[in-house]
């Protein structure tokens, strides 16, 4: 008799063989540009951390603080009995700083989609989505049971070929994005897809994850970027890359934030993000209202990075961000390079299918305001010796 787990225990071999399998490493230190992963202090080139704050000494006082004063956990859904004071400041803020009418809150930028695009369109409606979308608009986007249709990515003028296609064939309608893609670091033209949304009065709605903390005055994300306040109606975020915390958070119209207070089902069936993270993620706030500094650091890092990388002769895609992906093909490839970077002393994972397309595995550096030059070229030097090794470069 067939054992029922063979076929799990086939395809985790078949992941294996193909170059696929993740292997999972562990850190033993906080987050920073430096860590200690398996034992080994090594240079941190794949955390999201863009701006150091995961270690942030204001950040760390302000979670004890409220850690002292309101508990560990909230005890219940938003809805029921999870709702503090400190929930309602952390989105007053974020709508604040964003120049939103108003921000709700959830446990994850992935929950945020989930709780968002159900609540906005069904059955008899369409969603005209990006092809690169993130996982979680995709998932968000099947729960929803809409028609999907995707367009080219960041391709305007395909997205408008597909709306006119379907006139008249959905009740409501929503056009997606992320703002920045996580896995190459370019924009989406998102100026243009608004004026389409305009013309054709659809909602809009971005994925800012990776562009909040990185684009705009300060980190004020994509729609700052693009001067587009009160035109995008939905701004989705993380607290967990830039803000160096965790949470999600949904910005914009005021409406649309309220209809989500009723129906967003992460909102009403997840207990509450913890008291001490909500009040980290406001002392991240604090921070980045206080000085630009971090975020030009970022940037100054990404590009002097890039700038060497390019110049040693590898393929660093076409990243309009810090984020730096060293294109490489094969999956296999992927991962020697990513274990003989260890060996040199550098953290960078390698990333594959089903993550990118198959035959576009890469290492994506993720450079963060933590670095110093010395950090810098450090990481280029052990990128220099394993790229000749393996003949990349």
């Amino acid at each position: 008799m067939a054992n029922r787990f063979d076929w799990i225990q086939k395809e985790l071999k078949n992941l294996k063989k193909n170059g696929l399998y993740n292997n999972i490493r562990t850190l033993d230190s906080a987050q920073g540009a430096w860590l200690t992963v398996d034992g080994k202090n090594v240079l941190n080139f794949c955390s999201n951390n863009y701006l150091g704050l995961a270690n942030n000494p204001h950040l760390v006082a302000a979670a004890k603080k409220a850690l002292d004063e309101y508990g560990i956990g909230p005890g219940a859904v938003r809805t029921i009995a999870g709702t503090m004071e400190i929930h309602h400041e952390l989105e007053r803020r974020v709508a604040a700083f964003k120049h939103s009418e108003a921000a709700i809150t959830f446990q994850s930028g992935f929950t945020a989609n989930l709780a968002t695009i159900p609540a906005l369109v069904g059955k008899e409606d369409v969603i005209f989505s990006d092809e690169l979308n993130h996982a979680s608009i995709i998932d968000g986007c099947r729960l929803s049971g809409a028609r999907v249709i995707r367009y080219n990515h960041c391709d305007p003028t395909h997205l408008e070929l597909v709306i006119k296609e379907n006139e008249g064939t959905y009740n409501h309608a929503l056009i997606v994005t992320d703002g920045v893609f996580s896995m190459d670091g370019d924009i989406a033209p998102l100026d243009q897809l608004y004026d389409i949304a305009n013309a054709y009065d659809i909602l809009l709605m971005v994925d800012d994850a990776h562009g909040e903390g990185v684009l705009g005055k300060g980190g004020r994300g994509i729609v700052d970027h693009f001067n587009l306040h009160g035109k995008v109606d939905i701004e989705v975020g993380t607290f967990s890359k830039a803000f160096g915390v965790v949470g999600g958070v949904v910005s914009g119209n005021a409406n649309i934030v309220e209809w989500l207070t009723q129906r967003g089902r992460p909102f009403l069936f997840s207990s509450a993000v913890t008291p001490p993270d909500v009040a980290a993620c406001i002392a991240a706030i604090d921070v980045l209202e206080e000085s630009t500094e971090l975020v030009d650091r970022l940037w100054s890092n990404g590009a002097y990075f890039k700038k060497e990388m390019a110049a040693l002769g590898f393929d660093t895609g076409n990243s309009q961000t810090p984020i730096t992906p060293i294109m490489l093909g094969e999956a296999q490839l992927a991962q020697d390079f990513s274990k003989k970077l260890f060996e040199q002393g550098v953290f960078a994972t390698s990333i594959g299918y089903p993550t990118v397309p198959q035959g576009k595995a890469r290492i994506r550096v993720m450079i963060s305001a933590a670095h110093s030059k010395d950090d810098l070229d450090k990481g280029l030097a052990g990128f220099k010796i394993v790229g000749r090794e393996l003949g990349v470069i």
